[in-house]
């Protein structure tokens, strides 16, 4: 159990940091209203995970039960997900843009808009479905507990990474915008994290 949990961890860790709408988002925010802006938006984004992570394992502890090998075909549909999100890291454009909305919205506005971010993006069940039952520690025991367990873990160091990225904001986008490789050098980032993510899935 801490084996798979210090490895989803990383993973969530290293997910956290790339460069996405949500983070993104997030960056934009803090530079232009201020780091509470930022971490309004992110509590709402966090928040939104709960549901996802309730639909996943209902949803997939009565696959698991039935089926161990349907299970493992859901395993590696998933790590095909991944590697299909790599390849369009690869495909993609190296720049990082950043725009900033000079229009302040009060806090629960903003936590409003993140958990409507998180909810009404297809892509974020379909990434948890792909993400999460990799990092299941024992599939013959409570898979439901499991699988909230590594959700709040989810939360948890989300929250805490986009915090971090919200209070570093003005740094951050410096960096962003005055090293020329900082791009490049996060698109391979991605790439390795979602090739190597992949590959851990499909290890029995």
């Amino acid at each position: 159990m801490i084996e798979a949990l210090i490895s989803f961890s990383i993973a969530t860790m290293a997910l956290a940091f790339m460069p996405g709408p949500d983070n993104i988002y997030v960056l934009t925010q803090s530079l232009a209203h201020g780091v509470k802006s930022g971490i309004a938006v992110t509590a709402g984004l966090v928040s939104g995970c709960i549901v996802h992570t309730s639909l996943l394992a209902f949803g997939l502890s009565a696959i698991i039960t039935a089926s161990p090998s349907l299970f493992y075909g859901i395993k590696i549909l998933g790590a095909c997900y991944l590697l299909y999100l790599a390849f369009m890291v690869y495909k993609s454009e190296s720049n990082i843009a950043l725009t900033q909305n000079n229009t302040k919205k009060p806090y629960g506005k903003l936590f409003k808009t993140g958990v409507i971010m998180n909810l009404v993006n297809p892509k974020v069940m379909i990434f948890f479905l792909a993400f999460f039952p990799g990092f299941l520690w024992n599939t013959q025991e409570n898979t439901v507990l499991q699988f909230y367990v590594l959700g709040i873990t989810f939360m948890i160091i989300s929250f805490i990474t986009f915090s971090l990225i919200a209070a570093a904001a003005g740094k951050i986008s410096n960096l962003l915008t005055t090293w020329k490789s900082m791009g490049l050098f996060l698109k391979w980032l991605q790439i390795i994290v979602f090739v190597g993510i992949a590959i851990f899935i499909l290890i029995p």
